[in-house]
């Protein structure tokens, strides 16, 4: 079974999936496969930055200049995931053939770039706001602002979780949450009691 897993940044997506991969299945972060990708293919990197002139130096991407642009700019973002998604969806298909028992797409995108046709089943991880923005402070190491920006660059929550089939909300702990994860998994007959 494939499912997709998706959410704003800082919601806590984490720990699903390693709840997954608990459960012997694999986890594909598509925002993992992205990173990989800018490493591995030029053609990206060129899409890059032709549409965003400066922001590939000597063949490395500058995240941060990227981000001041993208996370200011919804059209600009729009932009970018257009060129990121099909790279992406790509190596997705191409690392679920065959196709496993069990297996874990994350992507923010999941919907835009069309993986959710890939996935049985979707889930939407939602989070306070706030919630978030401490979350992004702590594990990234950014400003308040640089974290509120992330979060207000993305879709709503309530987006998340009017398009996916199920919505777990993270509002606790990081034990309590994955408590949560394991009682979706034993309903939804993912995993045996």
């Amino acid at each position: 079974m494939i499912i997709g897993i998706t959410g704003g940044t800082g919601c806590g997506k984490t720990t699903l999936l390693e709840v997954v991969q608990e459960l012997g299945g694999i986890v594909l972060d598509c925002d993992a496969i992205y990173h990989r990708l800018l490493q591995t293919d030029k053609c990206l990197l060129d899409a890059i930055e032709e549409r965003f002139p400066g922001t590939v130096v000597q063949g490395q991407l500058q995240r941060k200049k990227l981000g001041q642009v993208v996370f200011h700019d919804a059209d600009a973002l729009q932009d970018l995931n257009r060129i990121t998604h099909s790279a992406v969806k790509e190596e997705v298909i191409r690392l679920l053939t065959p196709e496993p028992e069990l297996a874990a797409i994350d992507a923010i995108g999941l919907f835009e770039s069309g993986l959710d046709k890939l996935c049985k089943l979707t889930v939407a991880v939602t989070a306070p706001r706030e919630v978030r923005i401490q979350r992004l402070i702590q594990r990234d190491n950014i400003t308040p602002e640089y974290a509120a920006a992330r979060i207000d660059s993305q879709p709503p929550a309530e987006e998340f979780a009017r398009r996916c089939h199920t919505c777990l909300e993270n509002n606790s702990t990081r034990e309590a949450f994955r408590e949560k994860c394991l009682a979706f998994f034993l309903q939804a007959g993912i995993m045996k009691p």
